[in-house]
């Protein structure tokens, strides 16, 4: 009796410290996943820093398109608006903050193309700078977006494999969204000289 005793147990301990090893490893991931959102915003804000500057050095262009800088301003301002809580991020918040940036993204775009136009502001050390250091960032935000997914791929996995999915329901540990391919980007953009 007393052995059969034992034996349960070591099975009861074995079955705790399993279930304590899971819900650490789900935690750990969740709050990875959350430090790799962190670093997203972290480089959208870097882009969005920067963009006073460039807009200040091409307002010292003569006659540069008013309506183009005015879009820029107002998509920054839409951009930086929009403030996602990691720990509660949903699908339609992560959708709003995308589509924001992807604005935001559309109106650089506009501001570099019609900048070709203006062969002085070309020549300007301040804006081939500027134009350089968003380069760079437009390359940390896709680095940040892709090390987000890896995390949250890596999370959603461990949550909804067995054994964790039982000790993810009983923990509210729930799916957590990924950065998606905005609509219409599958197609290349139609260029035309």
């Amino acid at each position: 009796m007393n052995k059969g005793l034992l034996i349960f147990g070591v099975i009861i301990l074995i079955l705790f410290m399993g279930g304590c090893s899971s819900y650490n490893g789900m935690n750990t991931m969740q709050k990875e996943a959350q430090q790799k959102w962190a670093d997203v915003q972290s480089s959208y804000q870097r882009r969005a820093d920067l963009i006073p500057n460039l807009v200040a050095t091409v307002k010292g262009v003569a006659n540069f398109e008013q309506t183009t800088l005015t879009q820029v301003i107002q998509a920054r301002a839409s951009a930086t608006s929009i403030k996602v809580d990691p720990k509660d991020l949903t699908p339609d918040q992560l959708r709003q903050f995308q589509q924001s940036q992807g604005q935001l993204s559309q109106a650089l775009g506009r501001l570099m193309v019609v900048s070709e136009q203006y062969p002085e502001l070309k020549a300007n050390e301040n804006f081939k700078d500027l134009q350089s250091q968003l380069e760079g960032t437009e390359n940390r935000i896709k680095t940040a977006r892709d090390a987000y997914n890896e995390a949250v791929k890596d999370y959603n996995v461990k949550i909804t494999n067995f054994p964790g999915v039982m000790l993810a329901g009983m923990f509210h540990f729930t799916e957590m969204t990924m950065f998606q391919a905005e609509a219409g980007s599958e197609k290349a953009p139609k260029v035309e000289f």
